[in-house]
C-alpha cells in the first residue's frame, strides 16, 4: 500500500492516539496539523520556510488546479511535487467541498456534478472518475473520494439520500483509481445525525479505503454538536488506519479532535486570518492590527520562537499590516503555521508521556475565545 499507518500510543483515559503515517514522500509523525496550499503554494510561504518549521503534508486544491492551470499541465510538469518544488507529503482534496460551496452555480445528477467556474463563468462537469482521473494527474500521495458534503442545516431525507451517494461515489473512485504510488481516502458523511453517520461508515468500511476522512463537519454548525458527532462516528473508524478530520484548525478544535481519536487536520484558518492581522497564541487570538498594539514592543507571544517573535515587535508588524507591506502578512503567516505546527507535536508529546488530559486540561484554563 502507498501509505499506511503505525499505531504508536493511545491515550489511557481518552481517543487521543500518536502515530506515524507512512508515505511516498516520507513518514510523518501524527496527529498532524496540514497546511493548506490552495494554489498549489501555502500562502505567502515558501517550501523551505515550511521545512524550516517542521511541516510534514500539505494540501492543495482538486478544484482551482483543475481551472488553473489544469491537470495536464501539472502533469506534464512531473506532477505537482515537482511543480511546486515540495518534497514532503501532499494531500489532493477531491474538489467537492468547493463545487458544492458554488450553491446556484452547480446542479447535482447520479452522475455528478456540473457546475459554472467561479473564474470565467465555463460550464465544466466533475464525476467521481473524472475527480480521481484529475488527482491520479496532481500525483498527491494521498488523494480524496468525490463525495458531496451535507450542509447544515439539512432535513434528514435530504442527509440520507446525499450520504448514500456519497457511498455509491466512493466506490466509483475506487474503481477509477490506478496508481499504486497512491492513497484514497474515503470521506464519512451524514450530516448532524448519528445513524447516517453509523451507515456511511459501515459501507465505506466494505471498501476498506486505506484511510478514513470525517467530512461534513465545522460547516456551520454549533461546535458542541460537532464533537458529539465526532464522540459517535470515530470510534468506528478502524484503528489501524489513519482519521482525518476535513476543515478544522483552531487551536479549540485541534485539541478535541484529538481527544476523540482524530490524527489529522488541515485548514485555511491560520493563512487566512493571518493575511486579516489575527494571530493565534496559547492564550487566545489576538488582532495584532488593532490600536492597542501601536505602541507595544513585544512578541506576538512570548512564549513563542518562530522567527516573527524572536525578532519583531507586535508595534512593528501592525504597521507593516496598517501600511499593506507584504512582509507583515508573511510574518504573521509564519507564526500561525509555526503556532500550529509547534501545538501539535506539544499534544504528541503529551499523548507518548501519558499526560494528555492533563495538557487539554492546562490549555483550556489559559484559553481565550474572545
Amino acid at each position: 500500500m502507498a501509505v499506511t499507518f503505525e499505531l504508536i500510543k493511545r491515550c489511557e483515559k481518552t481517543g487521543a492516539r500518536a502515530g506515524r503515517l507512512y508515505t511516498p514522500h516520507g513518514v510523518f509523525e501524527t496527529p498532524i496539523f496540514m497546511p493548506v496550499g490552495t494554489q498549489a503554494t501555502v500562502k505567502a510561504m515558501s517550501p523551505d520556510e515550511l521545512k524550516a518549521m517542521g511541516a510534514g503534508i500539505i494540501l492543495s486544491n482538486t478544484y482551482h488546479l483543475y481551472l488553473r492551470p489544469g491537470h495536464d499541465l501539472v502533469a506534464e510538469a512531473g506532477g505537482l511535487h515537482s511543480f511546486m518544488q515540495w518534497d514532503r507529503g501532499i494531500l489532493t482534496d477531491s474538489g467537492g467541498f468547493q463545487v458544492f460551496s458554488l450553491g446556484p452555480l452547480r446542479k447535482i445528477t447520479e452522475e455528478g456534478v456540473t457546475f459554472r467556474s467561479h473564474i470565467d463563468g465555463s460550464k465544466h462537469f466533475l464525476s467521481p472518475e473524472r475527480a480521481t482521473e484529475v488527482q491520479m494527474a496532481l500525483g498527491a500521495d494521498i488523494i480524496m473520494a468525490f463525495d458531496e458534503c451535507v450542509p447544515y442545516p439539512a432535513e434528514y431525507d435530504y442527509a440520507k439520500k446525499s450520504t448514500e451517494r456519497t457511498t455509491r461515489w466512493a466506490e466509483r473512485c475506487k474503481k477509477a483509481h490506478t496508481r499504486r504510488d497512491q492513497a484514497l481516502f474515503g470521506i464519512v458523511q451524514g450530516g448532524m445525525f448519528k445513524e447516517l453517520r453509523t451507515m456511511s461508515v459501515q459501507s465505506l468500511l466494505e471498501l476498506d479505503f486505506p484511510g478514513y476522512a470525517v467530512g461534513g463537519l465545522s460547516v456551520g454548525e454549533p461546535k458542541p454538536l460537532m464533537y458529539e458527532m465526532l464522540e459517535h462516528t470515530v470510534p468506528q473508524l478502524p484503528e489501524s488506519k489513519p482519521r482525518y478530520l476535513m476543515g478544522v484548525g483552531t487551536p479549540d478544535c485541534l485539541v478535541e479532535g484529538v481527544m476523540y481519536g482524530i490524527d489529522m487536520f488541515d485548514c485555511v484558518f491560520p493563512t487566512r486570518v493571518a493575511r486579516n492581522g489575527t494571530v493565534m497564541t496559547s492564550r487566545g487570538k489576538l488582532v495584532v492590527k488593532n490600536a492597542e498594539f501601536a505602541r507595544d514592543f513585544r512578541p506576538i507571544d512570548p512564549e513563542c520562537e518562530c522567527y516573527a517573535c524572536k525578532n519583531f515587535s507586535r508595534a512593528y508588524i501592525r504597521h507593516l499590516l496598517k501600511t499593506e507591506e507584504i512582509f507583515g502578512l508573511r510574518l504573521t503567516t509564519i507564526h500561525n503555521l509555526h503556532f500550529l505546527i509547534k501545538f501539535m507535536r506539544d499534544m504528541r508529546k503529551a499523548i507518548l508521556e501519558n499526560r494528555f488530559l492533563s495538557f487539554r486540561q492546562e490549555f483550556w484554563a489559559h484559553y481565550s475565545h474572545s
